[in-house]
């Protein structure tokens, strides 16, 4: 149990006096009776705000990353957050992705409040499986395939190869590559070590999880034990 203000203002839904003011307007339920007392111990699954049960304790997050919107809190322009409710850009602790995908890449990218499923999810250790389709600038030659399986590929500025990495062509522009790796750039840096450049990126997994139910821009609440790796 914990105080009815600290919950409250943990999830988002306003200041110490926003929610104080809340509560004193009458909108906040204990177990279904109003409460006006902002210090009152409760369990947070007995709270109602204006008749609806509270966000939950923590989020886990999948998005549909559209286009031209940046994974960061601070960078100028279009930011992921934007996408999801106003609330739940204030909860403490603070909602972050799982990693990054650039600003021209698109697909599934989850996000949280759990700062132990965002540590293993995004540790290199885990090698959790990430699904890319990428459109290319010019054709495949077929050899990649064995390069980007081979573990012996180098990136440049890098000091070791790259892990072993699925490619699978869909035609002479389009493959499908599933990595267990996360480095910067990795997908678009493995087809420049081979001649080529990626015009268009998708991602279509993270894990176990993906987005076909999802149009750009759209979300679902998942649990952290929706997640496999």
């Amino acid at each position: 149990m914990d105080r009815l203000d600290k919950i409250l203002v943990s999830l988002g839904y306003g200041s110490r006096k926003e929610v104080q003011r809340l509560i004193r307007d009458g909108r906040v339920e204990v177990g279904g009776i109003v409460t006006k007392d902002s210090k009152q111990k409760v369990n947070h699954d007995d709270v109602t705000v204006d008749g609806e049960p509270l966000d939950p304790e923590s989020l886990v997050i999948v998005l549909h990353k559209p286009m031209h919107y940046i994974c960061s809190h601070n960078d100028a322009g279009r930011l992921i957050y934007s996408l999801l409710p106003p609330r739940w850009q204030h909860r403490h602790p603070k909602i972050s992705t799982i990693g990054r995908l650039d600003s021209d890449t698109t697909g599934v990218i989850l996000l949280t409040d759990d700062g132990a499923l965002n540590h293993a999810l995004a540790s290199p250790k885990k090698h959790v499986i990430k699904v890319y389709e990428a459109a290319l600038a010019s054709p495949l030659r077929g050899e990649e395939v064995e390069i980007f399986a081979s573990g012996a590929l180098m990136l440049y500025g890098d000091d070791k190869p790259c892990m072993s990495a699925k490619l699978t062509i869909l035609d002479s522009h389009h493959a499908m590559i599933e990595l267990t790796e996360g480095r910067y750039h990795q997908v678009k840096r493995m087809f420049a070590a081979v001649g080529n450049k990626v015009v268009r990126l998708h991602r279509k997994q993270f894990a176990n999880i993906h987005i076909e139910d999802l149009q750009e821009g759209q979300y679902k609440i998942i649990s952290k034990e929706d997640i496999v790796f």
